[in-house]
């Protein structure tokens, strides 16, 4: 067992011993600290600390506090990702000192201080993957110095750290007692995506949105790392790719940088899945390996041309060329350059947005399909080329919904065995999330409609005629093709397995918010992402609806209220979501009627 010991001191005017307080002087503060906190001369209807997310099982009948001991300690057994956890959420308690923005109703008492959380774990080894158990229990008792944290493994001890360190507040801390929690998450997979193609930030961003998702119970960082726009990973095989096309020598991601985010994951719960999208999205490949590349290059849009013929979607063309042999032994390096520098056992390959226009452009492809051969032959055969060698390295791949769902471009199921791929859904809602599990594959929900935080900022077009309109026009979405801007209420409320049978909810894995950089980089990274990306922690985490199968969004705007505060605290930059006024007079800002 070791023991975290921390002496610290309380009083951040004087350098001396912590404090050893009297009876007297309990009392005292007992008395302030109730005025302060609860007062009923204020005529302010008080409310209890809470949680985020909110766990699946709390109770706390007598709504007590107790101080917490200056030199609080946390017992926890040896383990290399778990004891920096502790020592961090040891830090973390001590010297936050949160003050909550509402009044809150709590029982301050006069009994003993709280010495310690003891933590217990059962299963040591189990490894960060993914459906590995993160229950854990939560036992505070109003007498005594010793709380108690029990967790299967130590994944679900850090869930619970993040809990208790939510239960203590204020200067000098107190510390919520009377407490029983039992928790434990709806969906296994609750994440992140960010792109760092499009725009870079840096290793020390990428490092405080996981340290954020820990805080929020979420657990995989879907790296979107490379694109049209960058390359920025360095391979060691091929290691001309980011050093031609990444922005700049200064805005690539080494080994050892990498090596460093998936560390600080691991210490704090959170895997690190990456994505190198293909055969799609590739023009940045071009600069190292132009022969591979189709349509690299060129406008993405030619003047006079239909939108069907498109080279892309957007701004920054080029598809991996799929009939190139050469195109597969640069392919073969970087699938395992990066298998060897990630470990979690997805693999994202991509496959999204495959445009016809781009292929077609090729000399090579136009000669194919000349030819009698097809485009969505031509996905068939990278997919036969890539998919084997990926399952090879025991890895199980994700892709995106396109390569089972484009209505041109797609491949034949028994390309795609359902035991060994997974597909992410970002098009149509719940519609193509039912036509993914009810074909018999897991789910990951992503739906643009709901879960795209780079939505409703419009369109990053120059030249843009719809931004060119008489007064009084229809503004439409803004210009922005996923608008409007994506809520956190929207996002709390969606629910994702809508619409599904029990049994295909089953494969629906977990849910995910995604961050695309077209007009987003560090300047805008956690306004963009913060506290939007909470709402789909909690609602992942323990749903969105009471015990009585209500929505329970109403009741969760106070929380979070109090949520981002603590956030901003610990150095988040979460966007507000009402003003102080609302907060400091709870209930004055719902609506009770409908908007019609």
């Amino acid at each position: 067992m070791i023991r975290f010991d921390r002496e610290t001191n309380m009083d951040e005017q004087s350098d001396g011993p912590a404090p050893k307080w009297t009876k007297g002087t309990r009392i005292l503060i007992t008395f302030i600290t109730m005025f302060l906190v609860c007062s009923p001369i204020l005529s302010v209807e008080c409310t209890a600390i809470s949680v985020w997310p909110k766990p699946r099982e709390f109770s706390w009948p007598t709504q007590q506090a107790t101080l917490l001991s200056p030199s609080f300690t946390i017992e926890s057994p040896h383990h290399q990702y778990l004891s920096t956890s502790v020592n961090r959420y040891l830090n973390l308690i001590l010297s936050e000192h949160f003050h909550p923005l509402s009044n809150q109703h709590v029982n301050m008492t006069n009994g003993p201080t709280l010495q310690t959380l003891v933590v217990l774990v059962n299963d040591l080894a189990a490894p960060l993957s993914h459906g590995v158990n993160e229950s854990y229990s939560l036992s505070i008792p109003t007498s005594g110095d010793k709380a108690s944290l029990i967790a299967e493994t130590v994944w679900g001890a850090m869930r619970g750290l993040e809990t208790f360190s939510q239960l203590v507040w204020g200067k000098p801390s107190w510390v919520a007692v009377g407490v029983e929690v039992q928790d434990w998450p709806i969906f296994s997979y609750r994440g992140i995506m960010l792109d760092t193609s499009r725009n870079y930030y840096k290793v020390e961003d990428i490092l405080r949105t996981i340290g954020a998702m820990s805080a929020n119970k979420l657990n995989v960082f879907h790296w979107h790392i490379t694109d049209s726009h960058s390359f920025p990973l360095l391979l060691p095989l091929e290691p001309d790719l980011a050093a031609k096309g990444a922005y700049g020598s200064d805005m690539q991601y080494s080994p050892a940088d990498v090596r460093r985010i998936v560390e600080f994951g691991l210490e704090h719960g959170v895997r690190v899945l990456p994505e190198l999208d293909m055969p799609g999205h590739t023009g940045s490949w071009a600069e190292a390996y132009p022969e591979i590349v189709s349509c690299a290059n060129m406008f993405w849009w030619p003047e006079g041309s239909e939108w069907a013929d498109r080279l892309a979607s957007e701004p920054g063309t080029g598809h991996l060329n799929p009939l190139n042999p050469k195109t597969y032994q640069v392919l073969k390096n970087v699938i395992r350059d990066v298998v060897t520098l990630f470990p979690d056992q997805f693999y994202h390959a991509g496959a999204d947005e495959i445009i016809p226009g781009c292929w077609k452009a090729d000399p090579t492809i136009q000669a194919f399909l000349s030819s009698g051969g097809t485009l969505s032959q031509l996905l068939e055969t990278f997919v036969n080329s890539t998919l084997p060698y990926i399952l090879s390295l025991n890895r199980t791949a994700v892709y995106w919904e396109d390569v089972l769902l484009d209505p041109i471009i797609k491949v034949d199921k028994s390309l795609l065995p359902p035991e060994h791929t997974i597909l992410q859904t970002w098009n149509n809602g719940p519609n193509n999330t039912k036509k993914i599990v009810s074909s018999g594959y897991r789910a990951i929900v992503s739906s643009s409609d709901f879960y795209y935080l780079d939505c409703g900022h419009g369109d990053f077009l120059g030249n843009d005629s719809q931004y060119d309109q008489l007064p009084g026009s229809d503004q439409g979405n803004g210009g922005s093709w996923c608008g409007p801007f994506k809520t956190w209420q929207t996002i709390y409320n969606y629910d994702i397995t809508y619409g599904l049978t029990e049994e295909e909810a089953t494969l629906v894995l977990g849910g995910e918010v995604a961050l695309w950089s077209e007009q987003a980089d560090p300047t805008v990274l956690d306004a963009r992402i913060w506290p939007r990306a909470s709402a789909v922690a909690e609602s992942m985490w323990s749903g969105n609806r009471d015990k009585n199968g209500m929505k329970r969004y109403a009741e969760a705007t106070d929380r979070l209220n109090e949520w981002r505060s603590r956030m901003v605290s610990r150095g988040i930059g979460a966007e507000p979501i009402q003003p102080l006024w609302c907060i400091r007079n709870p209930g004055m800002c719902d609506a009770v009627h409908p908007f019609v």
